[in-house]
């Protein structure tokens, strides 16, 4: 519903521009898509430490799509980090369990969305691949 809503929103505040809605609507989708590849990019690699290195490159390509990917990776980055901190409540109890590694991927997605470059939280060793 939330997503229903920032979408209608959107194309009010779009509605306006030359950029138009359904161009944000394509950069949006395109981004999402961005979002789920260095996702399932990191689960496929499964190396120690490139957790960073994946929210970043993530978020950056997004972002090179326009506004509708910048604005996609933010949503989806958001609503991860929240879940996140949810399910570790219910685990962990109100004791700030990872906290701090919360807020390092939100600012290596803002690393990413922002337009630098991503390889600068590159774990060694990680494959070419990714």
């Amino acid at each position: 519903m939330k997503l229903f809503t920032g979408l209608v929103f959107c194309s009010l505040v779009l509605g306006g521009s030359s950029q138009g809605f359904f161009s944000f609507m394509r950069e949006a989708y395109e981004g999402a898509k961005d979002m789920w590849r260095a996702y399932s990019d990191m689960r496929e690699a499964n190396f120690i430490g490139a957790d960073k290195y994946f929210h970043a490159r993530g978020n950056y390509e997004a972002a090179q799509r326009g506004p509708g990917g910048e604005w996609a990776a933010r949503v989806l980055s958001d609503a991860r980090e929240q879940s996140q901190r949810v399910t570790d409540f219910f685990k962990y109890g109100d004791s700030g369990h990872g906290a701090e590694d919360s807020r390092q991927d939100q600012e290596a997605n803002e690393w990413g969305r922002s337009g630098k470059d991503p390889n600068h939280f590159r774990p060694f060793g990680l494959p070419d691949k990714y």
